[in-house]
């Protein structure tokens, strides 16, 4: 996984760069990016696993936050913002707890992607605005 510690995405992810510059932009609304303030912004690379960025966000994406129910089991409830999808990518959002810290994630639709993960963003996506 690629977390982003400022606005400059690298030019390897030309369809995620306008709108993780404007996702920093959104939420720093003016002030210098600080990720440990404001939230990481990620890309998530092939081979990283569900379990792999729940560690490393220290949120949870496939299990329901107030009961732990999977991804897939009766009664599970996504716990994400948003959930968009984008022509290349999903974006998705997480506020784990009160407050403006929110985490950004963007998951490319390729090959060695967490068919997991890609399978929970095609069940709850929103088409993007």
């Amino acid at each position: 996984m690629l977390v982003l510690h400022d606005p400059e995405v690298p030019a390897a992810f030309p369809d995620i760069l306008p709108i993780a510059q404007q996702r920093i932009a959104d939420m720093t609304d003016g002030e210098d990016y600080d990720p440990d303030l404001h939230g990481p912004v990620v890309v998530v690379e092939p081979g990283d696993t569900v379990e792999q960025l729940e560690q490393a966000l220290g949120c949870v994406i496939l299990r329901d936050p107030w009961d732990g129910t999977r991804f897939g089991d009766d009664g599970f409830t996504p716990g994400f913002e948003i959930l968009e999808e984008h022509p290349g990518f999903y974006e998705l959002v997480i506020v784990p707890g009160d407050g403006d810290f929110g985490i950004v994630i963007f998951i490319p639709k390729q090959d060695g992607i967490s068919a997991e993960l890609l399978n929970f963003c095609e069940t709850y996506a929103t088409a993007a605005p």
